[in-house]
């Protein structure tokens, strides 16, 4: 099996923001403020503080009040399938429009994942080998349970995920189990147990600024 190598630099960051925000009356997400930063932004912003510099260019998906997202001063996308088709299309989205060989995807509404991600998706695909790394993480009730948005994916796979979608899948899970997927825990001793709990509500968001 030949490992694949990733260099620093060599990772696109792609900031999921295309949801329909229903659990939240329906305000776009994105541009809801943690700790006086829109969400969109903070995520950027955490992005580009990967440590190691893992994350070279940035884009955004998003499908409403597009000039507010470039103000946050990355490429900013729709989906290419109508209807707020999930995350999917966001996937396919940063893979159609990445000019890397490699893309990280983040949804806008977890602000406390980790600032080593990048780093350690990489480190284990080059380890172990694959197409798509994907972390895991301890819920609230202790299980390890996968966070599949939260997925290092090799470029390559755009041809697959367009077949997919073409033919009206929309589950993360099931595309991602037709490829070589490396699963990496984050319940190492110092990881923040918060780090991949997101935000469905203003209520949730608020308990997420806390320290």
């Amino acid at each position: 099996m030949t490992l694949p190598l990733i260099s620093p630099g060599d990772i696109t960051g792609l900031v999921l923001a295309g949801g329909r925000g229903s659990r939240m009356g329906g305000a776009d997400k994105g541009l809801q403020n943690f700790h006086g930063t829109p969400l969109a932004l903070h995520t950027l912003m955490r992005l580009h503080m990967q440590q190691g510099g893992w994350i070279g260019p940035t884009l955004v998906n998003a499908n409403r009040h597009l000039a507010a997202y470039e103000a946050f001063g990355s490429p900013v996308w729709p989906d290419s399938l109508p209807d707020y088709a999930g995350p999917l299309a966001g996937f396919m989205t940063g893979l159609d429009h990445a000019e890397t060989g490699w893309l990280l995807t983040v949804p806008c509404d977890t602000p406390r994942f980790p600032l080593d991600m990048a780093e350690r998706l990489a480190q284990a695909l080059m380890r172990e080998g694959g197409d798509i790394a994907m972390a895991a993480a301890r819920e609230e009730d202790g299980q390890l349970r996968s966070q599949p948005v939260f997925c290092l994916l090799s470029t390559a796979l755009l041809p697959s995920l367009m077949a997919f979608t073409e033919a009206g899948g929309r589950k993360i899970d099931r595309w991602t189990g037709q490829h070589q997927t490396v699963l990496v825990p984050f319940d190492l001793p110092g990881d923040d147990p918060r780090a991949f709990f997101n935000a469905n509500t203003l209520a949730e968001l608020q308990t997420l600024e806390a320290p």
